[in-house]
């Protein structure tokens, strides 16, 4: 008896170094954290599937979807990973979908992320967000047209005015939530100020950051039309997104013109930004 006893022991010691031995190899890959951004199926549209999420460290990902269907999200490394998916063409039965991400770093790190639920639509809810698309545009036309309230100090005085700013040309690149940049027109109107009316024209490019949505530094140039023309820099910061089309930022912005210091002036906004309606490049 004990003559088969000892080789048993040894089998199952050895066993045990190999077990271990797999879970010092694989645990830097459990270092690989996914943070889930968005994961939602718009009203509008029942059949598009978004997906964003963060990283903790630059890496490539897939998604895999409980039919074992593997779809690529970022084929760069990146710490912001975004996609989209269309439902229909995976031939969804059920009320829920089941989804995994798999991640890989630079150095052949890989990690498996845990089983997330989708909760997809059923017929009612199509209907009845077919039913309200018309009411669901105008709403969001009409908050996309409300404009900033600006303060501005000039000449040491405060005046309080109004602006709107309209991107027209949105920059993307692959895996972010915000486009990396935009071309956007704006007009300004400051009250019971000497020089009332400005229109902009610039440029605002966009750093995602965390806990909070973006920081954007832009460049523009402005005029009158009465022969006071210069330029505006401008820093904002990106504090919280609504219904997952407008952000709510604060901005500050210098005006200057060259050969006249008088004219220059300060301004301290608030308002909403979307790229939802622009052209996307």
């Amino acid at each position: 008896m004990k003559i088969f006893f000892l080789p048993l022991v040894v089998l199952l010691f050895q066993l045990q170094i190999e077990i271990y031995g797999q879970e010092e190899i694989e645990s830097p890959a459990d270092s690989i954290e996914v943070y889930i951004i968005d994961s939602y199926i718009p009203p509008e549209n029942p059949n598009r599937f978004i997906l964003s999420f963060y990283t903790s460290e630059f890496c490539t990902s897939k998604i895999i979807l409980e039919n074992n269907q593997e779809l690529p999200v970022s084929v760069e490394l990146t710490d912001n990973h975004r996609i989209e998916i269309d439902l229909a063409k995976l031939h969804l039965k059920k009320n829920k979908m089941n989804y995994v991400i798999t991640v890989e770093n630079g150095a052949g790190v890989r990690s498996r992320s845990e089983v997330f639920i989708l909760e997809l639509h059923t017929n009612d809810r199509v209907v009845e967000s077919q039913s309200n698309y018309f009411i669901t545009c105008l709403a969001g036309g009409v908050v996309f047209l409300t404009p900033s309230v600006t303060a501005i100090q000039a000449n040491g005085k405060t005046y309080f005015g109004l602006n709107k700013e309209l991107p027209i040309l949105s920059l993307y690149s692959g895996g972010f939530n915000y486009p990396s940049g935009y071309f956007a027109v704006e007009y300004a109107h400051i009250l019971k100020a000497e020089k009332k009316n400005y229109f902009r024209f610039g440029y605002k490019h966009i750093y995602e950051i965390p806990k909070l949505e973006y920081i954007s530094a832009g460049l523009n140039g402005f005029t009158d039309f009465r022969g006071l023309n210069g330029i505006s820099p401008e820093l904002s910061l990106g504090v919280v997104k609504i219904y997952n089309v407008f952000t709510l930022y604060a901005r500050y912005r210098y005006n200057s013109s060259p050969g006249k210091k008088e004219s220059a002036f300060s301004e301290f906004s608030i308002g909403l930004f979307s790229s939802f309606f622009t052209l996307h490049w």
